[in-house]
C-alpha cells in the first residue's frame, strides 16, 4: 500500500461533527479529482461511519472519533473511522440490513449496508468495551472512464 498523501484528525463524538468529517474528507480528496458521484459516495460512507460512532459507540457520553484518509497509488482511497466506545458484540449481526441497537430512536439499521454499497471494500473490527474500527476502500475511476 503505497501512500501518496494522507490526513488524520480526531473530533468529539457530537452529531454536528458528521458534516465536518464530510467536509474535511471532500476537501482532502479534491487533489485526486474524483467524479461528483465518487465524491458523493465517499462522503455518504464517511457520514454513516461517523454517525455509527456518535449514535452507538458513545451512547449518552462523549468520546473521540479518529478519521484517517489516505490517497494510495492507483487512485485508491483508504478511509479508517475508529472509536473507543462500547464496541460491537456481534459484528456479523450488526452488518445485517435493518439490524439496529437503537430501535427506540427510529434508526433504520442500514448504515453498514450503505457503507458497503458505496465502497469497494468494507472491513469492520470491534472488541466489546474497547471500540470499533471501520476501514473502507474505494478505487477512483481514471479520467475518461
Amino acid at each position: 500500500m503505497e501512500v501518496i498523501n494522507e490526513i488524520r484528525f480526531s473530533m468529539p463524538s457530537h452529531s454536528v461533527n458528521e458534516s465536518a468529517a464530510r467536509a474535511v474528507v471532500s476537501s482532502f480528496l479534491i487533489q485526486a479529482d474524483p467524479t461528483v458521484e465518487e465524491l458523493s459516495d465517499i462522503r455518504t460512507a464517511v457520514s454513516e461511519a461517523v454517525t455509527n460512532s456518535v449514535v452507538h459507540a458513545y451512547r449518552g457520553t462523549t468520546g473521540t472519533i479518529e478519521l484517517t484518509v489516505k490517497l494510495l497509488r492507483g487512485r485508491e482511497i483508504y478511509i479508517k473511522v475508529r472509536d473507543r466506545g462500547c464496541g460491537i458484540a456481534d459484528v456479523k449481526q450488526a452488518m445485517e440490513p435493518l439490524f439496529t441497537t437503537a430501535p427506540e430512536e427510529e434508526r433504520s439499521g442500514i448504515g453498514f449496508s450503505v457503507m458497503e454499497s458505496f465502497t469497494d471494500k468494507l472491513s469492520v473490527k470491534s472488541i466489546p468495551g474497547k471500540g470499533t474500527t471501520v476501514i473502507m476502500r474505494k478505487r477512483l475511476s481514471e479520467h475518461g472512464d
